[in-house]
């Protein structure tokens, strides 16, 4: 038996159950179905093809895509051919493909669905061979439509071994440039394990289950969740088309998992808000009859009518907004963990305290530095970073654990509660060192804030730079004087002096994927806001007014 349990999964539902619905994509608002026999037959023309192109054995073949069925079908094809996958993040920049594609050394690449191919192409170093999932538009180099119609499906599969690298999984570079995470199929398997025992402690899933993918399958969670889970219970997988038909696409799939960051869960609310104002929502809430009927009805309009399980992850989600949620009957479970880790460190199981990231999961082992730095240690950590041995060295203690970065403390009854990240704390000038992240978290209550980033470096207290909501960005600038006002002064109440918030500068350009200060999991990349507005800290701190608008600042006049 293959040691590849994603491989070994999805062989199994094609013998057993060939003709359920396997994946779902739409194009222009129709749905697109593969059963398992179709997939494999067209995943299996896929691995000849592969083979066809004389690879040398245990080529790194790369992935450019978004989200979509054919990323799926890429990934397991590359498993049948005994080739190791190297998803890229579908937005990165041309000079960021090729950095890791020349750093991967990977000698193919599937190219699918992507919305700027031709800004991103010049990325693709000629010595690669480009292999082009034409169902999505482009067509450079070996088509995938014409290996289905030429090629005879792989009949024997490689059969992998429990410690072979399987994947290597670049990191979205929040803190520096991305690296390398490589993980062997074992991990894997030990993740579908801890998974499956998750989700029978917390809500069993129905046979063969709806999943929903949209975040991107380059991010680790959304793999375990959407390809490792998916393939270990025989899942039928809908796809997001696009970021403007989430909100369609999300209602007609009804999920019965959904995997969502903080800020999707704030635009949730947001869209709420929208149409039913705080104090008429609150008001209708007090209704028994009208508040169980409001519930059912928002939780549908969302796509969570069926969703047993709602998590939350990649960043903390602030307190407010879980209680809000809550509210509505929507139970937000936040998780936690990363890349290195294959995202398997904490959870909210059967217990549930909000505002932390529950307990250690089942197996893994977890212990704190005397700085409270998080070390996790079990037999799915990574094997490394790829052609990077003094960085592997750096990222474990002697004994084994690995060096998660993030800062933690314990409460009694044993759940955890991410204070921070040890790169992100920052000395002011008077010498002490600050966590911005509780700051932001308390920060981001006020629903004028889409993003805040607290910095202080040379200056005397911090600030907060601050990007607009939507809402925000739609009143005056005396009321939006006021709403942050009321926040830093709520705020500075709740944190040590040297803490206090000396203003709140709100910045003209929103934080995007697109100008690279936010990863593709909407994590605010602190290393880049910092290198561009630096230089004006001295400045915004040294005029009069505690609410700072930089020059062409948003909010009406």
């Amino acid at each position: 038996m293959s040691h590849n349990p994603v491989l070994h999964s999805f062989l199994k539902w094609e013998k057993e159950t060939p003709d359920h619905i396997f994946l779902r994509q739409p194009v222009n608002g129709k749905w697109h179905e593969w059963t398992f026999r179709q997939s494999g037959n067209e995943i299996r023309k896929m691995a000849s093809g592969l083979l066809s192109m004389n690879l040398p054995a245990h080529s790194n073949v790369a992935i450019l895509s978004k989200n979509c069925a054919h990323w799926i079908m890429a990934d397991l094809a590359i498993m049948m051919a005994g080739f190791v996958s190297v998803p890229l993040y579908a937005s990165i920049s041309a000079s960021s493909i090729r950095q890791i594609l020349e750093h991967s050394q990977s000698k193919a690449i599937f190219i699918g669905k992507l919305d700027e191919y031709e800004k991103q192409k010049e990325g693709i170093p000629a010595s690669i061979l480009k292999i082009s999932i034409d169902f999505y538009g482009i067509t450079e180099g070996e088509l995938i439509s014409q290996w289905n119609a030429t090629r005879q499906p792989l009949e024997k599969t490689y059969d992998w071994g429990a410690e072979e690298l399987l994947t290597v999984m670049y990191t979205s570079g929040t803190t520096g440039r991305p690296k390398g995470v490589m993980f062997h199929s074992s991990a894997f398997r030990y993740v579908s394990k801890i998974m499956i025992d998750y989700l029978n402690r917390v809500n069993p899933l129905p046979a063969h289950p709806v999943l929903f993918s949209y975040l991107p399958l380059c991010h680790i969670a959304e793999r375990d969740i959407t390809e490792v889970l998916g393939c270990e219970i025989g899942a039928s997988i809908s796809f997001v088309e696009s970021l403007e038909t989430f909100g369609r696409d999300l209602n007609s799939v009804q999920p019965h998992v959904f995997f969502g960051v903080p800020r999707i869960w704030a635009r949730f609310q947001e869209k709420i808000l929208e149409k039913l104002p705080q104090q008429k929502l609150s008001r209708l809430l007090k209704i028994p009859f009208i508040r169980s009927v409001l519930k059912q009805t928002l939780k549908k309009k969302l796509g969570l009518s069926r969703a047993l399980l709602k998590i939350s992850g990649a960043a903390p989600m602030p307190l407010f907004l879980l209680n809000w949620f809550h509210q509505l009957g929507i139970d937000v479970r936040e998780i936690y963990g990363m890349t290195e880790n294959c995202a398997i460190s904490h959870g909210n199981q059967e217990e549930v305290k909000f505002g932390s990231v529950g307990k250690a999961m089942p197996t893994a082992e977890i212990k704190f530095t005397d700085q409270e730095e998080i070390l996790t240690r079990h037999a799915a950590l990574m094997m490394g970073y790829y052609r990077e041995p003094e960085m592997t060295r750096e990222a474990f203690t002697p004994d084994g654990f690995l060096k998660t970065g993030d800062l933690g403390q314990t409460d009694a009854d044993g759940f955890v509660f991410i204070t921070g990240r040890v790169k992100d704390q920052f000395k002011t000038d008077k010498g002490k060192y600050v966590s911005p992240s509780p700051i932001e978290m308390r920060l981001l209550k006020n629903s004028d804030i889409e993003q805040v980033c607290v910095v202080g470096v040379s200056i005397p207290q911090p600030i907060a730079l601050t990007i607009l909501s939507e809402a925000g960005k739609q009143k005056s600038r005396s009321e939006i004087d006021e709403s942050l006002l009321s926040s830093l002064n709520e705020v500075n109440q709740l944190i040590e002096d040297y803490e206090r918030l000396k203003k709140a500068v709100i910045l003209k350009n929103d934080w995007t994927i697109e100008n690279g200060l936010l990863t593709p999991t909407l994590k605010v990349k602190r290393n880049e806001v910092e290198k561009i507005h630096l230089p004006n800290y001295p400045n915004w701190y040294a005029q009069k007014e505690i609410v700072v608008w930089e020059e062409a600042g948003g909010g009406k006049p």
